[in-house]
């Protein structure tokens, strides 16, 4: 097989398995201009039409889905005996992608990245945090560190740091100026700062427990964020009342900057979780990415 083939039938099943020339560019470190050159001169080299193009969607033509049916199993074999070879010199190597939420990768990533430098030069760690919830997978990484209840049930997962809790906090201002509130569903009265998760279109609700259950309050508030720092920033100048894990405010509090409220309703939950797909062959930076960051943590 030439080398320009190679690279196209790789780039046609990038684009194949995403139905998107940019999603297959980020995964193969290109841009999304070169990735569409590349199967228009793989398609002018079969002569047949692989993709149906529209400004929306991608999709493969019939001549597209035989073809990929036939080449991926061929690749990912290619790809499994490389990972074998590379594995018994003994060297782990390569670049392993990690998708992490914003706050995983400062609390789980960073700790862990001296160690890997050190143990394993030949290792390149491709980082991404996003706190929008995807299928890791799909989108081309390795490993994710994410929040428990955000991961599919087919995915290997093992935890990181133990239980979270979220809190109510408000800064002594805010408190003096409104009062305090008393259960959690007088915060409809009150003046949160509410938060959006990526990708979606209301805010995220406020999750209490009371009497062996969760029950969920939608806060009303004149501010809407998708950065949970500047929650917490607004929350510090006396905005109004942010929600929190408590792990990133327990410095605020201790310098009386925070106070903590509704504490009788936070309960914890399971938190974070290293997860990856269950796989035939696990190269061995994938393995020993994966080792050190739990033992880190």
């Amino acid at each position: 097989m030439k080398t320009a083939d190679f690279a196209r039938i790789r780039a046609f099943l990038a684009v194949a398995d995403h139905f998107s020339f940019s999603r297959a560019a980020d995964m193969l470190g290109m841009t999304s201009s070169a990735v569409s050159q590349i199967v228009r001169e793989f398609e002018a080299h079969l002569g047949q039409q692989l993709f149906l193009r529209t400004t929306r969607t991608v999709s493969l033509t019939e001549q597209g889905a035989l073809l990929q049916e036939r080449m991926a199993p061929l690749l990912a074999e290619m790809d499994h005996a490389l990972l074998q070879s590379r594995d018994a010199a003994g060297r782990p190597a390569g670049t392993v992608r990690i998708l992490a939420f914003r706050s995983a990768g400062e609390k789980f990533i960073l700790p862990a990245l001296p160690a890997l430098r050190h143990e394993f030069p030949e290792i390149n760690l491709d980082i991404t945090l996003d706190d929008n919830v995807k299928d890791h997978v799909a989108a081309g990484f390795d490993l994710a560190i994410t929040i428990g209840e955000v991961i599919a049930q087919d995915m290997i997962a093992a935890p990181l740091g133990g239980e979270l809790r979220q809190i109510v906090v408000a800064s002594p201002a805010y408190l003096s100026r409104r009062g305090v509130p008393a259960h959690p569903r007088a915060l409809l009265s009150h003046e949160c700062i509410c938060w959006r998760w990526p990708g979606q279109q209301h805010p995220f609700p406020w999750e209490f427990f009371e009497e062996g259950r969760w029950f969920s309050v939608n806060p009303i508030g004149s501010v809407i964020v998708n950065d949970k720092p500047l929650a917490l920033r607004m929350a510090l100048v006396g905005h109004g009342i942010a929600f929190a894990i408590e792990d990133t405010v327990r410095d605020h509090i201790k310098a009386g900057h925070l106070v903590p409220l509704l504490e009788a309703w936070s309960a914890p939950f399971p938190g974070f979780y290293l997860s990856y797909a269950r796989q035939r062959h696990m190269s061995a930076a994938t393995r020993a990415v994966i080792d050190r960051i739990r033992s880190t943590n």
